[in-house]
């Protein structure tokens, strides 16, 4: 089981748009693992263990909801500021692209 990736460095800009409406691809799901006692991100021959801000993040996605609103949920949920919440989740989530397990609607 690898690692799921770290948000974006504090500072950097956002990867992705915020009008951007990330989903989960066929075949990929959130999953609880009950041996481990935690959440992984199950893909066609890979898991990934997520830790709590990217159970946080995955969690919204539904395929409907724009990462912008995905964002201001996570800010108020947290008290946290929308703008290091939507840089955090746009590295995160460019990093799930990248490996191929989360896609964008067209």
């Amino acid at each position: 089981m690898t690692a799921a990736p770290a948000p974006a460095a504090e500072g950097a800009a956002p990867t992705l748009a915020p009008e951007a409406v990330p989903f989960l691809p066929r075949g990929v799901r959130l999953h609880f693992d009950t041996v481990r006692g935690a959440w992984v991100l199950l893909a066609p021959e890979r898991a990934l263990r997520l830790d709590t801000v990217g159970h946080a993040i995955l969690s919204r996605i539904d395929g409907e909801r724009s990462l912008g609103a995905i964002a201001r949920d996570l800010a108020a949920t947290f008290n946290a500021p929308f703008d290091q919440i939507l840089a955090d989740s746009a590295g995160y989530l460019s990093a799930l692209l990248d490996r191929r397990v989360l896609e964008l609607r067209p």
